[in-house]
């Protein structure tokens, strides 16, 4: 469940701490690998028999130089020539075996990783998605990923193929020559030493250029979006975000520059290291042949077992950079997998079938405040009203969290000791002022928060006992934010109820007054609405909001005043489709226009987060409280109009 200490200090990064790879993220990291310990063992096995096979070679050679060219043997020599061909033909066949399980498992791994992720971010409360930047979740489901499985399918094959022939190499090498041998081990430490200091270095760069790939991927999601594009050119900003981007591109270009210099560096030492190595044993060795100790051939030999001793260490040594840096990756996904849902079905959480649709709130309070500690925001006192800033009239403040200011309500509760029933299949019209918690309401009862205390009821079902599948089934909401995804107007609809005939689908579209607009369309329900649906006018995309419901068919709907985009003509026909829709449903209204309000069964009167009053039209307006005003202010027809 949602812990005190709050999910947010998972997603922001010190950079001064260093995170440990210890046994516990080996171990985690290792977990998503065990549904594949056939493949594994296949692969295994390719690398040690490819290792083994691969040490014949060099005796080939010695045989060559101590006893085919001496002895002028011609048969021997075309033995030894085919040995030469066809030992590399079987290992490279031997490779491609292992290279197809080795991809398998790394690629089956990632997937199941990829899905956990997915699954995880499904599960998260709207709070997570209103305060984590979208570029950043996209870095984190592509990028890293993407490393973790650069780890999987390349690093640890690599480290385990390189172990084996160092070990296998060092165990021919001293039954060759043993002096030698130990002359080859002595200059190791000039492998081991930089490794552990690069391998420090660029973990440290890895995590930094993966945060600031999520920070160009942000920049992207921001701007480069109808929404984003649009609030750019309006206010004439191209030269900024071009400049915002530019520096973000920039520290990643600087840091990939950065990496690559060390990686050169690291590797030109090691070609040092290994130069050495061989120039020392090709002089110990000669000084040896010469004086009689060993033979040419074995020499030849040794040397030839040198290259497969000092590339295998090259190899780990810089495997070990790459598998350190890699599991940046891991960490990255696993902060995101453990984050704690706020919001979780119990157990035995009831599933509702079938529902009148009675609702009450009991004492319902929802404390800003709380849900601020929990993630970590601290929100500033509000300033007199004398002294508030553009922005923050309606009672709001601002708030930071990573130096990155956004605005929350400056008052405590979002909704204090509210109570109330609505009857089964009655519509209630909610109204209130800007922030008075009318839409918090409405996020309370599909359960896409919690309430601090007090509860909630669906028939007597406290919302909290019901699981939220089978919730979401029986309500329908319509915002004034249409969201439509990038596809057809048939799979925008279809969304709802994709098991909906065609008969239905046209049903639904006629009822939203939206059938004949769709018919007239080139390609009619098959048209692509565009990015959230900016092809359509914002009439357009609510009338397919309003179908989308339609055809869900609920037993609740939420309605954030759903004809608020369009024209007279168009309100009136959707407020007659409206009326048969809502006729035995429980219908609750953001009202804003007084033909909603007086078709209500009741009203609730929200004032800073309490119920000030509820009840008729007839009786709200008589009793001449903050209904009274908001109908004089607001809602009551102009003279002209009337």
């Amino acid at each position: 469940m949602f812990d005190g200490s709050g999910w947010w200090r998972y997603i922001s990064y010190d950079e001064k701490q260093k995170p440990q790879v210890d046994r516990a993220l080996l171990r985690r990291s290792f977990k998503y690998a065990r549904p594949y310990v056939k493949s594994i063992a296949i692969v295994l096995s390719a690398i040690l028999f490819t290792s083994v096979i691969e040490l014949v070679p060099p005796l080939l050679y010695r045989d060559l130089f101590d006893n085919v060219i001496p002895n002028r043997d011609f048969s021997r020599l075309n033995l030894l020539a085919l040995g030469m061909v066809g030992i590399p033909i079987l290992s490279n066949l031997v490779g491609v075996v292992e290279r197809l399980f080795s991809a398998r498992m790394g690629e089956g791994i990632i997937y199941d990783l990829r899905n956990a992720l997915f699954e995880h971010l499904q599960k998260m409360g709207l709070r997570f998605f209103t305060h984590t930047k979208r570029g950043e979740i996209i870095s984190r489901l592509n990028n890293d990923v993407v490393g973790a499985q650069s780890a999987v399918t390349d690093t640890i094959p690599s480290i385990v193929t390189n172990t084996v022939t160092l070990l296998t190499t060092l165990v021919v090498m001293l039954s060759l020559e043993w002096r030698l041998t130990l002359l080859s081990i002595a200059i190791l430490p000039l492998f081991i030493w930089p490794a552990k200091r690069v391998g420090r270095i660029l973990r440290e760069i890895r995590r930094k250029a993966l945060d600031y790939n999520a920070e160009m991927n942000n920049i992207v999601s921001e701007t480069l979006t109808i929404n984003g594009a649009l609030l750019v050119k309006t206010f004439g900003r191209q030269k900024r975000e071009e400049g915002r981007y530019r520096e973000t591109s920039r520290n990643v270009a600087d840091i990939g520059v950065r990496r690559a210099m060390i990686g050169r560096w690291f590797f030109m030492g090691l070609g040092i290291a290994s130069t050495l190595g061989m120039a020392l044993n090709y002089w110990l060795g000669g000084f040896y042949t010469l004086t009689g100790a060993i033979s040419a051939g074995t020499i030849v030999a040794f040397v030839a077992y040198l290259a497969r001793l000092y590339g295998p260490i090259s190899s780990l040594t810089n495997v070990q950079v790459e598998f350190v840096t890699s599991l940046v990756s891991f960490e990255r996904v696993f902060e995101y997998l453990d984050l704690p849902v706020e919001i979780e079905d119990k157990p035995d959480a009831i599933v509702l079938d079938h529902v009148r649709g009675e609702i009450r709130f009991e004492n319902v309070t929802f404390d800003y405040s709380e849900a601020n500690e929990r993630l970590g925001i601290k929100v500033k006192p509000p300033k007199p009203a004398g002294e508030r800033e553009a922005g923050s009239e309606n009672g709001h403040s601002e708030a930071e969290e990573g130096g990155m200011p956004f605005i929350l309500p400056s008052r405590r509760f979002a909704l204090e000791d509210v109570s109330f029933t609505i009857p089964a299949g009655s519509l209630t019209a909610l109204v209130g002022p800007s922030g008075a918690g009318k839409t918090s309401m409405t996020y309370l009862l599909p359960r896409l928060y919690d309430p601090t205390s007090g509860r909630i009821t669906i028939d007597g079902h406290d919302l909290r006992d019901v699981a939220q599948e089978s919730l979401a089934r029986q309500i329908g909401m319509v915002t004034q934010e249409t969201y439509l995804f990038h596809d057809s107007i048939r799979a925008n609809l279809l969304y709802a109820r994709p098991e909906a005939t065609e008969a239905e689908l046209v049903a639904a579209a006629k009822a939203a007054n939206i059938y004949d607009f769709v018919r007239g369309l080139p390609d009619g329900f098959d048209t692509r609405v565009g990015e959230r649906g900016y092809r359509l006018s914002g009439g357009e995309k609510q009338r397919l909001a309003i179908a989308r419901v339609v055809l869900k068919d609920p037993r609740i709907l939420i309605l954030d005043e759903a004809t608020s985009h369009l024209d007279s003509q168009n309100e009136a026909l959707i407020q007659a489709a409206l009326e048969p829709l809502m006729a035995g449903r429980t219908s609750i209204v953001i009202a804003h226009r007084l033909s909603t309000i007086l078709a209500a069964n009741q009203i609730l009167a929200m004032g800073e987060g309490r119920l000030v009053e509820h009840g008729t039209h007839a009786e709200l307006v008589a009793h001449g409280g903050l209904y009274a005003s908001l109908y004089e202010t607001q809602f009551r027809p102009q003279p002209e109009a009337a």
